[in-house]
């Protein structure tokens, strides 16, 4: 069965070397936290504020090894107002065993206010 994990996180500056640490810090915990393997992903998909466009996030997946041919996309939130500012989300479609309780959602810094109520990460 294919599931959705989901995590944020917020980043400090609009810059290519902030994107792609924070990225690279989230997608590193989900992947750690729901041992996934990338020939079980389906798809990623990256979405950022728009305050956020130096780069595309998903260039930081390509440094992680095994994952040259998951499919991966980028876009920008709705610029909902008074929404969380300076956030990166991703949510990662993977052919897994796990119920959907078993799975555990990360949402790190300022992101945490996001959904407390679907973080079992002990991030």
């Amino acid at each position: 069965m294919i599931r959705g994990m989901r995590g944020a996180i917020t980043v400090n500056q609009n810059t290519e070397e902030a994107i792609i640490t924070a990225t690279e810090e989230l997608l590193e915990k989900i992947i750690e936290e729901n041992h996934i393997q990338p020939e079980l992903v389906a798809s990623v998909f990256i979405s950022t504020t728009k305050d956020i466009n130096a780069v595309f996030p998903a260039k930081a997946l390509r440094k992680f090894e095994g994952w040259t041919y998951v499919p991966v996309m980028c876009m920008q939130e709705m610029p909902v107002p008074d929404s969380l500012k300076m956030c990166v989300r991703i949510m990662m479609h993977v052919n897994t065993t796990q119920s959907q309780e078993e799975i555990n959602h990360v949402y790190l810094k300022g992101a945490k206010v996001l959904r407390p109520d679907l973080s079992n990460s002990l991030a």
